[in-house]
This record gives structure tokens, C-alpha cells and sequence, in this order.
């Protein structure tokens, strides 16, 4: 009988050990089991993320993306597929975390969960600097307009931005009709407009943040216009279902927004502090 009953034990036991290791979520126990967190980004979005002349992918997300890896234990691997099929979602372990500069939107919060804000940046219209009839997004009517697609950006050139969270203020279109022109990358919607207006494109949307770094290393070629066509929330992004997971990164985050880490690296890469308090 003692026998039994202690057999009985140990089984219970086992299986609330595993229960209890088990409740660190699917994602969590991946990543501390194999020691890596697999990070997802854009491979052409500076200064958050872009490849260098070692072909290695830096900037600000990949930066604070690292400090979240080293604070949990474990090393980090970047992939940058293209941005379409990273907001697609159904990414089924493929990657662990986006700290990827996205915008939350009513679609892909149908197939993502979108974790916490860090931080928050204008989105802007970019001309030729040979174009003087562009001074803001209300003259874009009729223009050739590029965005890098399955952005923000190009659902604003759409008229079909709708920003997902609560209290976030309505997208407001002040142009009539545009010829939108969606392209896999900045980089190419940029070499495109660096050609002259009308040549291929007459204007670029795009991140306030990413555009002035543009204009910084070409302001023979590109210069902002008008005020911001509308501020973007940018939040961190995960693949759906997964508590645990995301418990974590909050902690995490906190913690590196208290001791002002999120701060610094936002000083390193954009010159003054864009993030926003956990």
C-alpha cells in the first residue's frame, strides 16, 4: 500500500513539475531551450533597421531587441523576410519577437497581438527637392505617390488606414485621388524619387524618423513637406496566443525603461529620446 501510494506521488509530482514548466508558454520555453531568440525585421528601414557595409543588420530595433535577449538569457538571431510576410502573422515559431518599428492596424490585429508601445514617431510626405508645387499631403491629388507596401504608409496612400487601438485619433485624408505606387522596399520607392519629380514618383509617405535620415544624407535630393499627415503608435508585435510570452517582454521592458537603457539606445540612433515610458 505504501508502495503504491508512493508511486502514485512521484507520478503526481512529475506531472505537476511538468505542468509548472509548461507554464512558461510555447514561445518562452522555445527560446530558453534553445538558448536564441529569433528577432523578424525590415532589412531597409534606418535608422531602426538596415543592413551595413559588413552586411550585418543594426539600428535602434535591433539594439533594443539585443538588450531584451541579453536580459532573459539568451542570444539573438535576426531575419528580415519581407515586411509583408512578417505582418501576415501565422508565423508558427518561425520568429520569436518583431521589434520592428510596426504600427498596430485593425488587419493585423487580427493575425498578430501586438504586446507594448515603445515608442512613437509622425509619418510625413518626401519630395524632390526640384519640387515646388508639393507643400503638404492636400496637393497629392493626382500625384504619383510611393509607399513601401504592407505599411502604414501605404494603406494611407490608399485611404485605408485604420490605427487599432483604443484612443488612438482618426486617419483624416486631405486629398481627393492619388495614383498610389507601392514598392517591396524604401530604398528602391527613395532611388525611384531621387530621379526628379514625375520621372517615377512625385512624392514618398514614410517615417518622420527614417525620411530625415534620407534627407540628412541627400538633402541635394529629397526634403519634407507640411506637417505630419498622422502620428504612429509603434508597438511590439508577437505571433497570436501566447500570455506567457508576452508577460514577460512587459517585465522586461519595465525594467529596461526604468534604468533608462530604451533612453540611451534612442539617443544612439536618433538623437534624442522617442520612447515611450512602460
Amino acid at each position: 500500500m505504501k508502495k503504491t501510494f508512493a508511486i502514485a506521488a512521484l507520478a503526481l509530482g512529475a506531472t505537476m513539475a511538468l505542468s509548472q514548466a509548461s507554464i512558461a508558454g510555447e514561445t518562452l520555453d522555445r527560446v530558453m531551450k534553445n538558448k536564441v531568440m529569433v528577432e523578424t525585421t525590415d532589412r531597409a528601414y534606418p535608422p531602426f533597421s538596415y543592413i551595413d557595409e559588413k552586411g550585418e543588420v543594426i539600428g535602434f530595433d535591433i539594439d533594443v531587441a539585443k538588450e531584451f535577449a541579453k536580459r532573459i538569457g539568451v542570444d539573438m538571431k535576426t531575419e528580415t523576410p519581407s515586411w509583408e510576410i512578417i505582418t501576415a502573422g501565422n508565423w508558427k515559431g518561425r520568429w520569436d519577437i518583431c521589434v520592428c518599428s510596426m504600427t498596430p492596424t485593425k488587419e493585423r490585429a487580427e493575425v498578430l497581438d501586438f504586446v507594448l508601445q515603445y515608442y512613437s514617431a509622425p509619418a510625413v510626405v518626401v519630395v524632390n527637392t526640384d519640387n515646388n508645387d508639393i507643400k503638404g499631403a492636400a496637393d497629392l491629388n493626382g500625384k504619383k505617390v510611393g509607399a513601401q507596401s504592407g505599411t502604414t504608409y501605404e494603406k494611407y496612400i490608399m485611404k485605408s488606414l485604420v490605427i487599432d487601438i483604443p484612443g488612438a485619433e482618426a486617419v483624416t485624408y486631405p486629398f481627393n485621388e492619388l495614383n498610389p505606387v507601392p514598392y517591396d522596399s524604401e530604398d528602391t520607392a527613395f532611388q525611384d524619387l531621387a530621379l526628379g519629380t514625375g520621372k517615377r514618383l512625385d512624392a514618398i509617405v514614410s517615417n518622420y524618423l527614417t525620411a530625415i535620415e534620407r534627407v540628412k544624407a541627400a538633402p541635394d535630393k529629397f526634403k519634407i513637406v507640411g506637417d505630419p499627415v498622422f502620428g504612429e503608435p509603434i508597438w511590439i508585435s508577437v505571433d497570436k496566443g501566447d500570455p506567457e510570452w508576452q508577460a514577460k517582454i512587459k517585465e522586461v521592458f519595465k525594467a529596461m525603461s526604468d534604468d533608462g537603457t530604451l533612453k540611451q539606445i534612442s539617443e544612439k540612433w536618433v538623437g534624442r529620446d522617442i520612447t515611450t515610458k512602460q
